[in-house]
């Protein structure tokens, strides 16, 4: 057989896929992952484009139509799809300018625990001894307290409003990410590659963010994406409560604590922010559960 016949005959050996493609593929396997993302990219252009998307102003309040019924009910009108509220605002569009308010407290949300855990984890993982000790007793003082309770307490001191009740909730979710960075460095600290680079003369600081930082990322992606639907239940349980966004803000848990007193009268005033709140929760735990099978090698098969 000829040179060119065997390359003809060769089987070709297949190229290895990249990491986002092999990423993709088992992500793409879980129905109620893809589900969650689709549904999150959906309410993230329709924040992005409230002020086109929504029919009316969020505040704007139309004195001759107070707790109109959705349109297509009895007594419904086409102008208000959802219905109003008992000061005539369409529930629509304060649902619609109220995810971007709750992704926007999601984020902030996230970004500040996740820095200082991450930050607080690395510490006590690397250095161990006192450090540790210190850190993590702290840890688990904080978590020992009610988070809600905690919460609340936290916003008492500071005072009502939607940017301390971002602050009180991202230093009740700060303690997951300090022990879920501490496991992933203790982990990984006496491994070969880290030795290889600590012979080679690094620094503390390349040693924990340049070394051992990109490899305990994926725990703490997985982490990060369900503590957007721990902030957005929190938030709206504060807002609840009266010690979150104020009055007229759009945030669907002032939303609710507006409606209170019509769950019997008007259905539609409570039913609409509360499924808001539920479909995005579920959503976000979705995507979660298919970021972990996808990132955690013993969960793919």
């Amino acid at each position: 057989m000829t040179e060119a016949n065997k390359a003809v005959t060769a089987p070709k050996e297949m190229e290895p896929l990249s990491p986002f493609a092999e990423f993709w593929g088992y992500f793409s396997q879980n129905t109620g992952a893809l589900i969650g993302l689709i549904y999150i990219a959906l309410v993230i252009a329709v924040a992005l484009l409230a002020n086109v998307v929504a029919p009316h102003d969020p505040a704007e309040q139309f004195r001759d139509a107070l707790l109109v019924p959705p349109a297509w009910s009895e007594g419904g009108d086409w102008r208000f799809i959802l219905g109003t509220d008992d000061v005539g605002r369409d529930i629509l569009s304060r649902l619609i300018f109220g995810a971007r308010l709750s992704l926007l407290i999601g984020c902030l949300v996230v970004v500040l625990s996740l820095v200082l855990g991450v930050f607080l984890g690395l510490v006590a993982g690397y250095f161990r001894g006192m450090v540790d000790t210190a850190i993590m007793r702290l840890v688990d003082i904080m978590l020992a307290l009610p988070s809600l309770l905690l919460a609340i307490a936290i916003v008492a001191i500071l005072g009502p409003s939607i940017f301390n009740a971002s602050i009180a909730i991202s230093f009740v979710s700060l303690p997951h990410y300090v022990r879920l960075t501490r496991a992933s460095v203790l982990a990984e600290v006496n491994r070969d590659y880290v030795t290889a680079s600590r012979v080679a003369g690094a620094g503390h600081l390349r040693l924990m963010f340049v070394v051992l930082l990109p490899n305990c990322v994926a725990p703490l992606i997985v982490q990060a994406t369900l503590g957007f639907s721990t902030a957005i239940l929190d938030m709206a349980a504060l807002g609840f409560l009266g010690l979150g966004a104020q009055p007229p803000t759009p945030e669907w848990g002032v939303m609710l604590a507006d409606a209170r007193q019509f769950i019997n009268s008007a259905w539609w005033v409570v039913t609409f922010p509360g499924v808001a709140i539920l479909l995005t929760v579920l959503a976000f735990n979705l995507m979660g559960d298919g970021l972990r099978d996808a990132l955690d090698p013993k969960l793919k098969q």
